[in-house]
């Protein structure tokens, strides 16, 4: 962790100004990496699930990268770089740490005679949560934020991208190099450190689905609910398993999707040890026999494990949904911010 974060006060009971502080969280499980080239933004439109080349310099959006078979391989935030020099970076993506060198390595194989180059970064990543009175406190030192979601901007603090949330408040990726970490000192006051988990409690109630290790190679975009957060293209042309996921698409034979819910203090399988959860199977108790589906992400805070879990929509109206086993701890299936049903 950056030394920035140990300035941040532990507690939310005010910066300088008197107003609430913004909860700050790094994100040390999140890694940014750059394509630099000529040929970058080229070469990766014809690898994501994303229009990458049509991407307006102040949005993000997120991305999948899949097999030739139509299975995620990650799901990443991608924003493109403002213009430089050729061998400058062209675009940014933000992707799970456990899961970035074997997608660097697997992207690498196909670069072939294209100029790109593609590489990890050392840049920080946190994510930053705010009510309105807060995002205020905020602005008097970083100056105007994006509020929309996908929208970014870069600022002297570094790069801030506006998060989709579940409820009022405002969120934001905010990346920023050692560099601009050191020179944010006046930034502390207004922020309040706050655990990982914090925000990604937020990120799955907002329902995006981050790919790990544990479920690569598993879900078909559509699975994971990515073309409805944005995350897909249908007119960008040919990528890896572009045929499928399309087909999927335009014949409407999509039965399976992403839900939230949650876990109350569901002993020790869904309680600290949440980010295993990753991949477990879910099953219906009123319907014995094999699973239904299975957990694409996990988080837990005060004792209650929040979970995305993919599986058919069959089941979501009335069954009685359950972790790991048909007599495991209840899954108590809630909303999210967008419609998974036509």
């Amino acid at each position: 962790m950056h030394a920035f974060y140990s300035s941040i006060p532990a507690s939310a009971e005010g910066c300088a100004t008197g107003a609430p502080s913004a909860p700050c969280a790094p994100l040390d499980d999140f890694l940014v990496f750059s394509a630099s080239g000529a040929d970058a933004l080229p070469f990766l439109h014809g690898q994501l699930t994303q229009d990458v080349t049509g991407l307006p310099l102040d949005t993000a959006r997120l991305a999948g990268y899949c097999t030739a078979k139509g299975r995620l391989l990650a799901t990443l935030v991608m924003w493109r770089a403002a213009p430089g020099a050729d061998d400058a970076p062209q675009l940014y993506g933000l992707v799970r740490r456990d899961l970035s060198e074997a997608l660097l390595k697997r992207l690498s194989m196909f670069v072939l005679r294209a100029k790109v180059k593609l590489a990890a970064t050392a840049l920080n990543v946190a994510g930053v949560q705010a009510t309105t009175e807060q995002a205020a406190a905020l602005e008097a030192v970083t100056g105007a934020l994006p509020r929309a979601p996908w929208q970014r901007v870069d600022l002297p603090s570094g790069t801030w991208i506006a998060a989709p949330s579940a409820d009022t408040r405002l969120r934001w990726w905010w990346i920023a190099s050692d560099e601009q970490l050191a020179q944010s000192s006046a930034l502390a006051g207004a922020l309040s450190l706050a655990p990982a988990t914090h925000w990604q409690v937020a990120d799955l109630a907002a329902g995006i689905p981050w790919i790990a290790s544990a479920t690569q190679d598993v879900f078909i975009p559509q699975t994971v609910n990515l073309e409805l957060v944005q995350g897909v293209s249908f007119t960008k042309g040919c990528y890896p398993g572009q045929e499928v996921v399309a087909r999927s698409h335009y014949r409407g034979t999509v039965k399976r999707r992403m839900a939230y819910g949650t876990i109350d203090q569901a002993g020790e399988q869904a309680g600290g040890q949440s980010a295993a959860l990753a991949g477990v199977d879910v099953f219906d108790a009123t319907q014995p026999g094999e699973p239904i589906g299975r957990v694409v992400d996990a988080a837990s805070e005060a004792g209650v494990a929040s979970v995305l879990f993919e599986t058919t929509l069959a089941a979501l109206p009335q069954g009685d949904l359950r972790l790991g086993a048909q007599d495991g701890p209840r899954i108590n299936v809630g909303p999210l911010p967008y419609s998974i049903t036509p």
